[in-house]
C-alpha cells in the first residue's frame, strides 16, 4: 500500500473534491482519482461518496482515518530518521490560541537553537480538539487546558502554569467588590463550555452571582480588547503574554481553587520519545 496514496484520499476528504486534492498535491485529477480506485481495490470496500462536484468519505472511510494518519506520520518518521536520525523531521504539536501567542514565540526561538534540523509543524485549536487530536495520534503533543476528567493511561500529562483568576474592567475594582461589579455591569462571560471558561463560571456559581451576560466567548484576547473598548467585563485567567494595557486587573482571592492549569499532553508512548522530551524541557525552560 502506497503511502502517497493515502495522502490522496485525505487530500479528497480535506478539500471536499478530487479536482481540489489534484491542485493541493500538483497532480491531475486523473491520477488522484486513480489513486483512490486503487485503495479502494486493496481493501475491498467504496472510500469515497462521489457526486457531480464533490467527494465525501464514506463510513468505512470515516472509520479507517485515525490508523492512515497514523500510517502517514510512521511514514515520516521513518524517512526522517533514516535521513537525520531522532532530531531531524517533524513533530506536530497543537496549542490553544493563549498558549500561541504567549509561550510558543520565545519557546520556538529556543527550540531552533536546541534542535535546528526537527521542523515544528504548530496546529491551533480548542482544547478539546487538540485532545482528540492527540488520543488520534494525530499530533505528537499538544499545549491545552488540563481536562477535567481523568486521561486514559495511555496519555500523559505534564503540567507547565497555573493561571490565576481575574477581574478584567474597564477601571479599578477593590478585591471586596468583584461580585457587585459583575452585577452592575455586561458581563462578557469567558464561554462555561470550554475547559477554561468553567472555572469562571464556578466561581459565580459558587457566590450565586448571576450578571447580565452580554455574550459567550472563547477566546480571552477578544475579550479583553472589547472590555478595554468599555463594553463590559469578565473573569478570565491571566494568561501567559497577557498586556493590560487599558485594563485594570483584579485578581480573585481564591488560594488557587479558580485557577487554569495548562499542561502538556502526550502519548504514554510517543513515536518520537527523545524529539518530544527536548520539546517538554525546552517549554520549561522558557516559560515564567
Amino acid at each position: 500500500m502506497d503511502i502517497r496514496f493515502i495522502e490522496s484520499l485525505l487530500a479528497v476528504i480535506e478539500t471536499g473534491s478530487i479536482t481540489a486534492a489534484a491542485r493541493r498535491q500538483n497532480l491531475t485529477p486523473t491520477a488522484v482519482s486513480q489513486r483512490v480506485q486503487t485503495l479502494e481495490k486493496l481493501i475491498g470496500s467504496a472510500l469515497l461518496a462521489r457526486g457531480a462536484h464533490s467527494a465525501r468519505p464514506t463510513e468505512t472511510c470515516l472509520a479507517l482515518m485515525p490508523r492512515m494518519r497514523h500510517l502517514i506520520a510512521e511514514a515520516k518518521v521513518l524517512i526522517a530518521e533514516a535521513a537525520g536520525g531522532e532530531l531531524s523531521g517533524e513533530l506536530a504539536i497543537g496549542a490553544i490560541s493563549t498558549a500561541l501567542t504567549g509561550m510558543m514565540p520565545a519557546v520556538l526561538k529556543k527550540f531552533a537553537g536546541t534542535a535546528p534540523d526537527l521542523r515544528l509543524k504548530i496546529s491551533p485549536g480548542t482544547s478539546d480538539m487538540l485532545y482528540e487530536a492527540v488520543l488520534s495520534s494525530e499530533l505528537d503533543a499538544a499545549i491545552l487546558v488540563k481536562p477535567p476528567f481523568a486521561i486514559p493511561k495511555s496519555m500523559r500529562i505534564h503540567a507547565l502554569r497555573r493561571e490565576r483568576l481575574m477581574l478584567l474592567s474597564k477601571h479599578a475594582v477593590d478585591s471586596n467588590a468583584i461580585g457587585t461589579t459583575l452585577m452592575g455591569e455586561p458581563y462578557l462571560r469567558y464561554d462555561p463550555g470550554s475547559w477554561g471558561g468553567r472555572m469562571a463560571a464556578l466561581f459565580t456559581e459558587e457566590r450565586n452571582l448571576q450578571p447580565d451576560i452580554f455574550c459567550d466567548l472563547d477566546g480571552l484576547e477578544a475579550i479583553a480588547i472589547l472590555v478595554a473598548n468599555g463594553i463590559g467585563n469578565s473573569l478570565v485567567p491571566a494568561w501567559a503574554g497577557f498586556q493590560p494595557q487599558g485594563l485594570f486587573v483584579t485578581e480573585v482571592d481564591d488560594d488557587g481553587r479558580y485557577d487554569r492549569e495548562i499542561v502538556l499532553l502526550r502519548s504514554s508512548q510517543p513515536r518520537r520519545p527523545k524529539a518530544l522530551d527536548i520539546f517538554h524541557r525546552t517549554l520549561v525552560e522558557t516559560i515564567d
